[in-house]
């Protein structure tokens, strides 16, 4: 059946439900909006000022557009003329201190049965195993689960296409007097995996030397398959979904038979280890790499990693991952890379890339180009069309660019946030887009 006429106004829901169909015009307006945009931020008559500047001594993180500073503690928002507190968080003690976040977005294509669900939340771990689920907008908690009393847990990591994210526990490592004594650890360390939307447990995997064998250094779980990083420098892949296969299933805030009856999510016990593999799963694929990096996607499936031997050091071999064919070798140097922005091969005054933003919405590139100079060197934000490489425009930033220090810039519509680390200290400078002073 055709679409309606676009005789009568079409309401937001009308317009998500086409889209989870597939209907192709349903996401036109929101395009047709950042058409309007990227062709505002063009004109000779806008530019990007710098509105709002703040110091810390902790991390400063900008995401989807937020900042948070002390440790997400205190929470900036960047939809106004420059940032706005949005909520700040009561001092937490050491035992009760975020180790990471997540930011955690709703699907637009489905409503969820609770409404606390359905908000978008940022995913906090503590350092004495909590879980917790706060709004982004408030701050305000809206779950939380108990780990585990046995395990640590510090990082969190997203497996977006299968929406779900993992939190890994810190590594057991030998000492050199268990060795001497004899005493060896089996456990290498721990994934405990949630589903989203909501949020449900999936269960927490033992990482173990008998299955996956000695050397393991890193795990991660990425579009369903378990990725093993090991110190011989070779990565070994296997699926996620053969190795739940045989699970019991635990419900947060039901009681479980491997926890005695107790309830899964509270103090003091946690979650338990409900994945433990007693035989080896079959490999999907393995290869071996410098620096245990490979990265793998594309349609049809294609790998990217660099090789082991060091005449291949700032390179990157793309491959087929059915047969493992060499597709094309791309290396990293700025003379590569600048060969599609030729603006800057005339100008002798500019140093190669430091950074390169891309901003999907605009289909637009934010390219950082310094002049080289530790300490008071500036740096200037080239904006080129992602389709030709043309340059746009550019937009100088007042502070100082040096070298020497760390720098993040993160390119949002109307928004550009540049953050830098300075020894043990962190600054972050905002830009909003708006009418060209004279």
């Amino acid at each position: 059946m055709a679409p309606c006429s676009r005789k009568r106004a079409v309401n937001a829901t009308e317009l998500l439900s086409r889209r989870s169909r597939g209907i192709r015009d349903a996401g036109s307006l929101i395009r047709h909006s950042m058409e309007v945009l990227r062709g505002i931020l063009l004109q000779d008559n806008r530019d990007f000022i710098n509105v709002w500047n703040k110091s810390s001594k902790s991390t400063i993180m900008y995401e989807n557009g937020k900042i948070y500073l002390e440790n997400y503690q205190n929470c900036y928002s960047c939809v106004h003329a420059e940032p706005q507190l949005l909520y700040k968080l009561p001092k937490r003690s050491k035992l009760e201190k975020f180790e990471d976040a997540l930011l955690c977005q709703s699907p637009l294509d489905r409503t969820l049965a609770s409404p606390s669900a359905q908000k978008p939340s940022l995913l906090v771990l503590t350092a004495n195993n909590w879980l917790y689920r706060l709004s982004v907008e408030t701050g305000e908690e809206l779950q939380r689960v108990y780990l585990s009393s046995k395990h640590k847990f510090r990082y969190l990591s997203w497996d977006v296409s299968q929406e779900m994210f993992y939190v890994k526990s810190v590594q057991n490592k030998e000492t050199a007097f268990a060795r001497q004594a004899g005493i060896t650890h089996n456990t290498v360390m721990h994934l405990a995996i949630f589903h989203v939307f909501p949020l449900q447990i999936v269960g927490i995997l033992d990482i173990n030397k008998k299955v996956f064998g000695n050397g393991v250094t890193d795990v991660v779980l990425s579009h369903g398959v378990l990725v093993v990083s090991y110190s011989n420098k070779s990565v070994k892949l296997y699926s996620f979904e053969h190795i739940v296969q045989m699970v019991e299933k635990l419900t947060l805030g039901k009681p479980s038979s491997l926890l005695g009856g107790e309830t899964v999510g509270d103090v003091p016990f946690g979650i338990p280890v409900n994945i433990q593999i007693t035989e080896w799963p079959p490999v999907l694929f393995e290869v071996s790499c410098a620096n245990n990096s490979v990265q793998i996607g594309g349609y049809p499936w294609h790998y990217i990693y660099t090789p082991m031997h060091k005449n291949h050091k700032g390179t990157h071999h793309i491959c087929s991952l059915k047969d493992s064919t060499v597709v094309i070798t791309v290396t990293s140097s700025g003379r590569t890379v600048k060969k599609r922005f030729q603006q800057l091969d005339d100008d002798p005054d500019q140093d190669t890339f430091r950074i390169v933003e891309y901003e999907d919405e605009l289909d637009l590139l934010a390219v950082v180009v310094t002049n080289g100079e530790d300490g008071e060197g500036r740096a200037q934000i080239q904006l080129h069309d992602n389709q030709s490489g043309q340059l746009l425009r550019t937009v100088h930033l007042l502070e100082p660019w040096d070298e020497t220090y760390r720098h993040e810039l993160f390119f949002d519509k109307d928004t550009i946030v540049h953050i830098e680390q300075k020894n043990n200290s962190f600054c972050c400078h905002v830009y909003k887009l708006m009418v060209a002073r004279k």
